[in-house]
């Protein structure tokens, strides 16, 4: 990342972000919102560095929440039948049954 992390907002706006953030892990996502937090906490960024980040971490919260929704289906999809543990399809899901499916 360059030296300055809220420079990402300023350059090709929403399109860039958005191709950036699709490649960073939740956990990486998650620390950088971290750091944008404690920067705009601080209270020592001038008035465009703290919008830029809080655009970013806007953005950052979305891809952390994506991620999180994406995790929590593929842990719903995993069932125990019998003992064993298989991957039940996700339409399984998707409307309701007679059984809960925790």
């Amino acid at each position: 990342m360059d030296g300055n992390p809220y420079e990402t907002a300023k350059r090709g706006g929403t399109y860039f972000m958005d191709a950036q953030l699709s490649k960073l892990s939740f956990e990486d996502a998650l620390a950088e919102l971290d750091r944008i937090v404690r920067g705009l906490e601080s209270g020592q960024m001038k008035l465009e560095d703290a919008i830029s980040a809080y655009e970013r971490g806007a953005a950052l919260r979305r891809h952390c929440e994506t991620k999180l929704s994406e995790a929590e289906m593929r842990v719903r999809a995993i069932t125990q039948r019998d003992g064993t543990v298989d991957v039940a399809p996700l339409s399984e899901f998707d409307e309701p049954t007679g059984g809960t499916a925790q």
